[in-house]
């Protein structure tokens, strides 16, 4: 068993069944849109997909044309991705996400989603991204400077609602900006998802009502400030260079 495992979680089809139906095909279509944005000026990239069973990433990113290796945690996490996405269109190695089995620099691009939140050893997972990567590192992370700060107090409520919702770590943008400085990283670019929280939607059902109360809520400046989960690009000072987005 690895020191870190949590995307063993988030690659099961339990935790799949989250992102069903409207208000789910709405936040998935949101991150890939916005992961695709900051990797516009690196088109055929190699990326390294760290936890990316769950194929949130991988399938949007293979049918783009990059060229995509995943790790997990366990050989069952690639049970999605064999489900989605044609053999040969990826790689996949079971590993130590804090030990990964590749070079220094292997990667123009290291990504891991669903997976810092829930990593206690969170800082030697980002060191190990930006090890293996040559361009960037992008991940995403529940901000601190949202309605994720009533976090603890409605927690019990979250879960009753959603059923199978878990607990994560809130961090703040300087925390992660200063993790990845530490770790040689440059230009830092965040780019928050949504304002309202996801369980509204999940309730809601309704592709017309998220739509226009995120677009509201974008248009006024208010998601760049106080929205999550937040998508942050950190590129890397030896290949700096090359904007994949709106800081």
């Amino acid at each position: 068993m690895f020191p870190e495992t949590a995307d063993i979680e988030t690659a099961s089809a339990d935790y799949a069944s989250r992102f069903k139906g409207v208000a789910g095909e709405f936040f998935l279509e949101r991150q890939s849109a916005i992961t695709l944005d900051l990797l516009a000026k690196l088109p055929k990239a190699r990326i390294l997909d760290v936890g990316g069973g769950h194929a949130q990433l991988a399938e949007p990113l293979v049918h783009q044309g990059f060229d995509v290796t995943v790790t997990g945690s366990a050989d069952s996490c690639r049970t999605r991705l064999d489900q989605r996405l044609a053999p040969d269109s990826f790689e996949y190695f079971t590993c130590d996400s804090l030990n990964l089995p590749f070079d220094d620099n292997s990667f123009e691009v290291v990504m891991a989603f669903r997976y810092l939140p829930h990593a206690e050893r969170w800082r030697e997972l980002m060191a190990e991204l930006c090890r293996v990567a040559q361009r960037c590192v992008i991940v995403d992370y529940p901000d601190r400077r949202s309605t994720n700060i009533l976090y603890e107090q409605f927690f019990g409520m979250k879960k009753k609602m959603e059923g199978n919702t878990r607990p994560f770590t809130l961090f703040s943008r300087g925390e992660i900006a200063a993790e990845f400085r530490k770790n040689g990283c440059g230009e830092i670019v965040f780019r928050p998802e949504f304002l309202l929280p996801m369980v509204v939607h999940r309730k809601v059902k309704n592709r017309f009502f998220s739509t226009l109360a995120e677009g509201c809520c974008r248009l006024t400046g208010a998601t760049y400030f106080f929205g999550s989960p937040v998508i942050v690009r950190a590129d890397l000072k030896k290949q700096s260079g090359g904007n994949g987005g709106d800081s």
